[in-house]
């Protein structure tokens, strides 16, 4: 009797507990999506630590070190429930082998010979591994061995030169002294050698980056007198020797001669230098005075044009390298559509530590993986495939990305819904994001569910928004991080984000652990809050059953752009093929979601952004030149990208001709 009970009891049970599971099924997607970004998920002690041990060593593309941190990555990424492994490259880099540079001041005064190193700090907690750090160089940049007077360019821009040609001052033969800040530096290299320069040298002004002497690193955020930002100086993406095709073991590779013939690298010899270092050889120069806006912090020297009568005498060798390099690539596979990928990437290689650029991104894309680890152990399944992309070799100039597309790019073509990417996640106050259009709506909507970590009444957007009726996104045309080879090559929709927008101590010795937790986000919660906005945006598109793309706002900004670019060419070409296409797909993005690539970075600044770069490049060569055949060019690049726009919107509506 008293087993039949308890067979009844059991039975009444099991059939109660299939009730309540058939009434009342595993909890909806917005239930997941709202744990993600409850504060029991989120762990600023766990980003903290990550940071802490990926930033121990300086880890440069292609070092052991480096190799070390994609074991910590692949090592975590598992811990968290996601299906990892490694994927490797043999890659073309280049490393410094020798350098130096001499400045004789004036005529019959003693050389003076720059030391070229960062000087450690008191107390510094790294002076351990400081020899570890590599020397400073530009990656990429040509070997050889120049002497010529000085002449001052400012920031080095086309508009720079063009000035000193105003000015009467002969750039030809001389090596230019330029200031970072305004444009990629590959570009003042290049910008140098069209105006006839042997050499250049690059060096942070500390009217930039040393916040006028006061709060100098480590008592405070600003550059130290001796910091050197360093950096490739390579204008494409990808490994140099494998131009299109990816570098898998035993593949087929160009000459480095080749290379350089290609125009892809400097024609002439580089370095970057301290702003101290820099100040010393601004002294050196005479001639005209530079123009006010060209000037240094008012307790500096006055600057001058030049040439001279200050002499450098530069020299660098590089050592060329095929190194291996290591993606770390993660996977938690969709349910339903598995065949659909939701793509998170961030890079790991850094020139040196690496605090802010970039292991503040990997930690965010760990804290993304630990909490949706924990979803998963909720009852969390994605519809769509989310895909954990670590790079590495970015530095040098997006390489790891970028071969990695290139080896799965039918795949990814077919298959990827979009592409989200944090570079520095955090390394100032205020947020910034930038997107390909159809995803402008979708981003507004994550940073309107996450708490602003510098102000708990407001919202991310709320402080994004500002006083205007719409956050400022910016778009992704550049060459600034890995987005490119997703957005450039294979039309993947795209976004890419951080809290602040550059910073002093960027590709310097110093952005280490210390500057992050003394100055940069002391309490990790900006990063919490990264993760919450990138892993919200995945979450969306990995589970919601029709993709939130907004195309509209794709055909708004190109129509946009096209009447700036109507008000720039005035009467010299007509736009209404553009308008036409843009009509057409206006209409049809109403009723179809797809993709479009139009969006690529600007000639003379790699990490600028144009709506129509083919057209406004051969606008600015018809503006040089100014020909009837000149202006016939810019008329046949506004007639091909309207080609372009015309074949979306057919696509988009789904008809035949």
């Amino acid at each position: 009797m008293f087993k039949a009970a308890i067979y009844a009891f059991l039975t009444l049970t099991t059939s109660f507990t299939s009730s309540f599971f058939f009434f009342f099924p595993n909890p909806p997607k917005s239930h997941y999506h709202s744990l993600f970004l409850s504060a029991s998920l989120s762990d600023n002690a766990s980003i903290s630590h990550n940071l802490y041990m990926l930033t121990r060593r300086p880890h440069v593309a292609g070092t052991e070190a480096n190799a070390e941190t994609a074991d910590y990555v692949l090592t975590t990424l598992t811990s968290h429930k996601v299906n990892s492994h490694i994927v490797s490259y043999d890659v073309a880099l280049t490393y410094p082998a020798s350098r130096s540079l001499t400045l004789t001041p004036a005529p019959g005064h003693p050389p003076i010979a720059f030391d070229l190193s960062q000087a450690i700090y008191d107390n510094d907690p790294y002076a351990d591994v400081a020899d570890q750090v590599m020397p400073t160089f530009h990656g990429f940049g040509k070997s050889g061995t120049v002497s010529a007077p000085v002449t001052y360019a400012n920031y080095g821009r086309v508009e720079d030169f063009l000035t000193l040609k105003e000015m009467g001052v002969e750039v030809n033969g001389t090596i230019v002294l330029a200031k970072y800040g305004k444009i990629y530096r590959g570009d003042i290299v290049d910008n140098s050698y069209a105006e006839g320069a042997v050499g250049t040298i690059i060096y942070t002004d500390r009217k930039d980056y040393g916040g006028g002497g006061k709060g100098l690193f480590p008592d405070g955020r600003w550059m130290p007198p001796t910091g050197v930002q360093v950096g490739s100086v390579y204008s494409e993406a990808g490994d140099p020797t494998t131009p299109g095709w990816p570098s898998s073991e035993g593949c087929e590779r160009i000459d480095y001669e080749e290379v350089e013939k290609s125009g892809v690298v400097p024609m002439i010899p580089s370095l970057p230098v301290s702003g101290e270092d820099g100040e010393v050889i601004v002294r050196s120069i005479g001639g005209k005075v530079a123009n006010g806006d060209w000037q240094g912090s008012e307790d500096g020297p006055v600057y001058r044009v030049g040439p001279g009568p200050g002499v450098l005498n530069l020299s660098y060798t590089a050592t060329k390298a095929i190194a291996a390099i290591h993606n770390v690539i993660g996977v938690i596979e969709g349910a339903e559509e598995p065949d659909r990928f939701v793509l998170l990437g961030n890079h790991r290689d850094a020139w040196t530590f690496g605090a802010a650029d970039p292991n503040s991104g990997t930690a965010a894309l760990l804290e993304v993986a630990q909490r949706l680890g924990k979803l998963q152990k909720e009852g969390w399944k994605p519809r769509r495939t989310i895909i954990f992309c670590n790079w590495d070799a970015e530095e040098y100039g997006l390489i790891g990305s970028t071969e990695w597309v290139e080896d799965n790019r039918e795949i990814l073509k077919s298959k990827a819904v979009a592409y989200l990417n944090v570079d520095i996640a955090v390394c100032d106050k205020d947020y910034s994001a930038s997107a390909t259009p159809q995803l402008d709506e979708l981003l507004k909507e994550a940073a309107k569910q996450v708490q602003d970590p510098n102000n708990a009444s407001r919202s991310v957007y709320d402080s994004w928004t500002g006083s205007g009726a719409s956050p400022p996104i910016g778009r992704l045309g550049g060459g600034g991080s890995d987005y490119a080879a997703f957005v450039q090559h294979i039309g993947v929709a795209a976004v890419d984000m951080s809290f602040g927008d550059g910073y002093p101590l960027y590709h310097s010795m110093y952005d280490d652990f210390i500057w992050m937790e003394k100055f940069g986000d002391p309490m990790f919660h900006r990063h919490v809050a990264v993760a919450s906005i990138w892993g919200y945006l995945a979450l969306q598109l990995a589970d919601k059953e029709i993709l939130p793309f907004n195309y509209l706002n794709y055909a708004e900004e190109l129509q946009k752009s096209t009447i700036e670019l109507e008000d720039e060419v005035s009467n010299k070409i007509t736009v209404h093929p553009l308008l036409n296409s843009i009509n057409k797909l206006t209409k049809a993005a109403t009723k179809v979601n797809n993709e479009i690539k139009v969006y690529g970075p600007a000639k003379h600044n790699d990490y600028g952004s144009k709506s129509f770069p083919a057209v406004d490049d051969a606008i600015e060569e018809a503006k040089k030149l100014n020909t009837a055949e000149s202006w016939k060019s810019v008329q046949h690049q506004v007639w091909r990208v309207s080609r372009a726009i015309n074949q979306v919107a057919k696509v988009l509506s789904g008809e035949l001709t």
